[in-house]
């Protein structure tokens, strides 16, 4: 969602000139991608101790 936000908000701020808008813009597609790559990190965190779990079975 912030990525869809953040470019609309990036879009906007190139369109009326406010660099302001257009930096938001940015920063939230960057806070999006940094989100979704800890979340792929925890997924994976999660699978190895899964796995470990199992080992120990």
């Amino acid at each position: 969602m912030d990525k869809l936000k953040g470019k609309a908000k990036e879009a906007a701020g190139k369109l009326t000139g406010d660099r302001r808008m257009e930096a938001e813009g940015k920063t939230d597609q960057t806070k999006a991608k940094a989100e979704g790559a800890l979340g792929a990190v925890g997924d994976r965190a999660k699978g190895v101790k899964d796995s470990l779990d199992d080992d120990k079975k």
